[in-house]
């Protein structure tokens, strides 16, 4: 397996829209392997293949606290939603960013293809229900700030760019 590179905010290739899976073949099942490497590294409880720079349908969550328990997700879709939740969402991509969004649905109902290539469906609630449908808004082209004020995603921006500057060594003065 391999540890794979995230993207981060404002990368332009976060915003590409996934192409669906042909077949789960071993190229894919490799791909789940090192996103769940790289999520469990980073750490998170979700990733897309987008983030990891791969335009296909894939996704991989585990919310549990132990890690124990890998899901992947192939072209997926949710085909039943219930409720709103205003859960606290964080991301991968826009690394030590939070803020709460009231657009998630608090029960869905997803259907997939497994990392056997096998349909199934999976009723989700709580933070598995908002992680899901997280990682699938990846698969769009479109991420969690994208519902924050133009001025909070500004400040986000700024505040990434700062950062990585600093950390590549690349700080401006201060005046």
């Amino acid at each position: 397996m391999a540890k794979l590179t995230i993207l981060e905010f404002p990368d332009p290739r976060l915003r590409t829209r996934a192409a669906p899976v042909a077949a789960v073949d071993g190229a894919i099942r490799k791909l789940i392997d090192d996103m769940l490497e790289t999520m469990y590294a980073a750490p998170g409880v979700g990733l897309a293949a987008t983030q990891v720079n791969v335009h296909q349908r894939v996704l991989v969550v585990d919310v549990t606290q132990e890690q124990d328990r890998p899901l992947a997700f192939v072209n997926p879709e949710i085909i039943e939603r219930e409720g709103k939740t205003d859960a606290e969402e964080g991301c991968l991509s826009v690394p030590g960013i939070f803020d709460k969004l009231s657009t998630r649905s608090s029960r869905i109902v997803v259907r997939a293809l497994g990392r056997d290539g096998k349909p199934f469906e999976m009723e989700a609630d709580g933070l598995l229900a908002v992680c899901i449908q997280h990682e699938m808004d990846h698969l769009e082209g479109k991420l969690f700030v994208d519902y924050l004020s133009e001025l909070k995603r500004t400040r986000i921006r700024k505040k990434l760019e700062k950062e990585r500057r600093e950390r590549a060594g690349g700080a401006a003065p201060q005046r």
